[in-house]
């Protein structure tokens, strides 16, 4: 099943503070991640159910070269992009923004 793809307006946050910071390290580097999250988020409609579930129906695709994953949910035929975070965070504050970030969505 092909699923549409939805993001949260606050996954733009996520994904220029990452971009941001990649930038600053080395020129085009960013531009490097932002290519990165584009083609995995990208792929999510085609290969949703290959990702676990890791917090309730959270789902997690990590990117390739970028130690970040992608959150996500599976509703109907719509899958819905809850944030993109660094993988060294505290696996709490992850969850914290996750369900902050699910009880806001329509």
């Amino acid at each position: 099943m092909t699923y549409s793809l939805r993001f949260l307006p606050e996954v733009e946050e996520d994904v220029i503070g990452g971009y941001s910071w990649y930038e600053e390290k080395a020129s085009g580097l960013g531009e490097e991640f932002l290519r990165m999250f584009y083609a995995c988020a990208n792929e999510l409609p085609r290969n949703a159910l290959l990702y676990q579930k890791v917090y309730g129906d959270f789902r997690r695709r990590l990117l390739r070269r970028f130690p970040y994953g992608i959150y996500f949910q599976i509703e109907e035929n719509e899958i819905i992009v809850f944030g993109l975070f660094h993988c060294a965070r505290d696996p709490r504050a992850i969850r914290l923004k996750l369900s902050d970030r699910y009880i806001k969505t329509p």
